[in-house]
């Protein structure tokens, strides 16, 4: 271990991560369907905000409207932003919680586990309070196209929210997006498209905790979340497990009814929290050594 991991202070624990199976549970069962531009996305969104603010910093909805191929739609991003110091650096962490349109789906993996696992981050990360860095956790809606993904259809919730935070003037070091990450068969892949600094920040914190067998780095370019902060000059990466399926190497459950709740492990939720946490904790020792300089 590094000496950064010897000094480790930020933890993911086995009751975070139990909030985080719990919270991608009842989204899964109580919200499902969550289309976008939906009554039960706009539902999801206020148990999410419900959820958020009994563990974490105060949430807010983010309305706004966007075209889509079938006409404008109202979208509601949820932001929760645990603040150290104004002057300090931001880490933005992203999961998306709408399902795909059209498809009679839980979307267990594919939205609500990455989704609670940002709720028991946002709560542990309030708890335990990191000195010198700031993080901005990130609900967004509309990540789903409803015909195929192009400039007005998909990626709604993080385009807006990248160009909102573009024009605050943020200083952000890293915007993380978080996707299908609760799978019992856990292989997270760090997308080729991915920031070259944050693929090396990850791999660091995952071998940290001892964690370097579950995360790999792909091959393919992924259109996800990240993209639209990337597009807006932020350094982003993208942690995904793309292989969700009846069979190792298959991603057959993605997009379909079969993607229930029961396909969702506490104990790779577990996992993935420990690793995102790990890379706060470097990047919170990191800008505190750099401070002290």
């Amino acid at each position: 271990m590094t000496g950064l991991a010897l000094a480790a202070a930020l933890v993911f624990s086995s009751a975070d991560a139990h909030l985080a199976y719990e919270t991608a549970r009842e989204l899964s069962e109580n919200h499902s369907p969550r289309d976008a531009g939906t009554l039960r996305c706009r539902l999801a969104a206020q148990y999410l905000y419900d959820r958020i603010n009994a563990n974490g910093p105060d949430a807010k909805i983010d309305k706004f409207t966007a075209a889509a191929p079938n006409g404008s739609k109202h979208f509601y991003n949820i932001e929760s932003r645990y603040v150290s110091h104004p002057g300090n650096d931001w880490i933005v962490l992203m999961s998306h919680y709408d399902t795909k349109p059209g498809v009679p789906s839980q979307g267990a993996n594919d939205g609500a586990s990455t989704s609670g696992l940002l709720v028991a981050l946002c709560g542990a990360v309030n708890a335990q309070r990191p000195d010198s860095i700031n993080v901005l956790f990130l609900w967004t809606d509309g990540e789903e196209s409803i015909v195929a993904y192009g400039p007005d259809d998909g990626f709604w919730g993080s385009r807006h929210a990248a160009q909102a935070l573009k024009e605050e003037k943020l200083k952000i070091s890293a915007a993380v997006c978080l996707d299908m990450l609760g799978d019992k068969n856990l292989n997270i892949t760090i997308t080729r498209n991915s920031a070259i600094r944050l693929k090396r920040e990850f791999a660091a914190a995952a071998r940290d905790i001892g964690l370097q067998d579950i995360l790999k780095a792909g091959k393919d370019a992924v259109k996800d979340d990240h993209v639209a902060f990337a597009e807006c000059g932020f350094d982003a990466i993208d942690l995904i497990d793309f292989e969700y399926g009846s069979a190792p190497g298959l991603n057959d459950y993605w997009h379909t009814p079969e993607d229930t709740i029961d396909k969702i492990s506490e104990n790779s939720l577990l996992k993935s929290g420990r690793i995102a946490m790990a890379f706060l904790d470097r990047a919170n020792r990191k800008a505190k050594k750099r401070k002290e300089k």
